[in-house]
């Protein structure tokens, strides 16, 4: 018996998503014999790019069930049942993911059409869902919800299983979940690391220093590594001699070392992170009617950054936002087709037509101006203040004049909010491009963090 299932999530970080839409089709070999199609309120907003993808926003998942209100439904009608999905290995890791914060430990075998697809058709140009069913000539409508998607790969799944005439390919690619044990000297190392937040350190038996991170649970994260299955984490699971910690307390001050420690000792399996951590950012400038715009380019170091971001999609989902929480105009801001007459926005009443001149340039430009005040600190001086190692303890960093200076730790009875009182007992650290991109990273997503301005 088979699930075949399609899900669609939030979008953002790995692990964070959120699923939206679920359907599940029950399919014995023959017919299907169950379903269930539900929208999910997944509790966190939808990434822009994947609202424009699957047409499903926040205002339709209001009143949709949240997951611990469908998970039953979705345990029963998987019972006994291989979870069959085009590319299962998302589908399924984003439904054990939701069990698993409920407390649930959800475990079935898994099949993949991609792969099966790979085996069976290897003629095929393409593999995707969307051009694999084209090809075959499978019907399918509502490309990219889950009923749409999951129905196609029902039709695509029995296709594959006449072709397998002896099914033992199917067998073959059959995964089955495994307790995921870790090696006794990797096992003895973890239990040697606490569940803090700060910087890791591995070493190879050589001293070498192979890998430098950061994590809120550092212990947590380590034994992430340890379980892990990418060839990335087998190569440090085959090379971890040695762990080493240091406690922050605060994830600012854990995000800036680790920034700073990897481009000074550059550890061969950090190689993504030696480059620069932020490409893309938002720069200002003005147009030919005087308009200020927001312009997501690739970080240019000769140039002033508003914000910066690690990729280009992050980049643009946070443009998004800003265009909408500053009531700003999505043509004028490269979001939408210079060759349209006015922007979408203008139909909707959420742009006071500064696309079309219907808004003086003065209105307009003082908005772009909040938003550069309050997102950049060239010039700014202030102290911010975070939670220390223990709860008698709080950090500081400083920012002199637009320049991370450092940063310290100091306890509660003392109150530091001079720089010169700081300075004593402050730990220096590089000002760098990365390194501003970090803190304004940070101040942007922690809205509760204290700040003296100075």
């Amino acid at each position: 018996m088979y699930a075949i299932l399609d899900i669609e999530t939030t979008g953002g970080q790995y692990n964070e998503e959120g699923i939206t839409e679920i359907a599940i089709y029950k399919y014995d070999g023959h017919e299907v014999v169950d379903q269930f199609i539900s929208l999910v309120n997944p509790e966190k907003p939808i990434q822009p790019f994947v609202v424009k993808l699957t047409g499903i926003n926040n205002a339709m998942l209001r009143s949709a069930p949240k997951f611990y209100e469908v998970a039953k439904r979705i345990i029963e009608i998987t019972e006994g049942c291989i979870i069959v999905a085009h590319n299962s290995q998302f589908d399924y890791r984003v439904l054990r993911t939701e069990f698993n914060r409920l407390g649930y430990n959800y475990e079935r075998q898994s099949l993949c059409t991609v792969e099966l697809s790979q085996k069976l058709l290897p003629e095929q140009k393409s593999h995707s869902l969307g051009k694999l069913v084209r090809a075959l000539g499978i019907p399918m409508s509502d490309r990219h919800r889950a009923t749409g998607d999951a129905m196609a790969t029902v039709h695509l799944f029995k296709l594959l299983l006449s072709k397998d005439t002896t099914k033992e390919i199917v067998k073959s690619l059959i995964k089955t979940d495994q307790k995921k044990g870790i090696p006794p000297k990797l096992f003895d190392i973890l239990e040697g690391i606490p569940a803090v937040t700060g910087l890791y350190y591995i070493y190879k038996e050589n001293g070498d220093l192979i890998y430098i991170g950061k994590s809120r649970n550092i212990k947590k994260r380590l034994h992430q590594h340890f379980t892990a299955t990418s060839g990335k984490s087998k190569r440090i699971q085959r090379d971890t001699y040695a762990v080493k910690y240091e406690e922050t307390g605060s994830e600012l001050i854990a995000l800036l070392k680790e920034c700073q420690e990897i481009k000074v000792n550059k550890p061969v399996y950090n190689r993504a992170q030696k480059k620069t951590v932020f490409p893309w950012s938002v720069y200002v400038e003005k147009n030919s009617e005087g308009y200020l715009c927001l312009s997501l380019q690739k970080t240019d170091g000769r140039k002033k950054e508003i914000i910066s971001f690690s990729s280009a999609t992050d980049g643009k989902n946070a443009l998004h936002r800003i265009v909408e929480q500053y009531n700003l105009c999505k043509k004028i801001n490269g979001l939408e087709s210079p060759s349209k007459p006015s922007c979408f926005g203008l139909e909707l009443n959420t742009c006071n037509g500064a696309c079309v001149g219907n808004e003086s340039v003065e209105e307009y430009n003082k908005r772009v101006q909040e938003f550069v005040d309050n997102n950049s600190f060239y010039n700014q001086s202030m102290i911010i203040i975070d939670r220390g190692r223990t709860v008698e303890e709080r950090s500081a960093v400083l920012i002199e004049k637009g320049e991370y200076k450092g940063y310290a730790f100091y306890n509660l009875n003392y109150q530091i909010t001079k720089p010169d009182i700081l300075k004593n007992i402050l730990i220096p650290m590089d000002n760098n491009r990365d390194a501003k991109n970090i803190i304004k990273s940070y101040i942007r997503k922690k809205k509760a963090l204290k700040i003296v301005r100075l």
